[in-house]
């Protein structure tokens, strides 16, 4: 168990590496609890993780109820920034917090190859 969130927490710090305006990342589960966090400090993980879980989880009810396919994405925008949140698996969801300037087809690019080598380890 330790050694998977080691590496799950690895890989946040490598995706926040690989992208610059990717300023925090963690995995949460889908019951909405903190699995590895690279969140910056004084953020409240647990309630990231649950807000998250939340989000996606209507987020997949909608794209099902309105017959817009499977979710790949759902983001927040808010004056200093974004919440960016993809489905990894059926178990769990990349969380980002990017810059208000990001460059967001980049970031999504870059949460997808994330998510892919991430949904082995959740």
């Amino acid at each position: 168990m330790a050694a998977r969130v080691d590496l799950l927490n690895k890989k946040l710090k490598e995706l926040e590496a690989t992208s610059p305006d990717i300023e925090g990342a963690a995995v949460a589960s889908s019951e909405g609890f903190i699995m590895a966090s690279a969140l910056p400090s004084g953020t409240d993980e647990e309630l990231v993780a649950a807000m998250s879980a939340l989000m996606v989880s209507t987020g997949e009810r909608n794209t099902k109820e309105l017959d817009r396919g499977e979710l790949n994405e759902v983001y927040v925008r808010g004056s200093d920034g974004y919440l960016l949140m993809r489905g990894v698996g059926e178990n769990a969801v990349l969380v980002t917090l990017a810059r208000k300037d990001a460059k967001l087809g980049l970031v999504f690019l870059d949460m997808r190859r994330a998510a892919d080598e991430i949904k082995d380890l959740v």
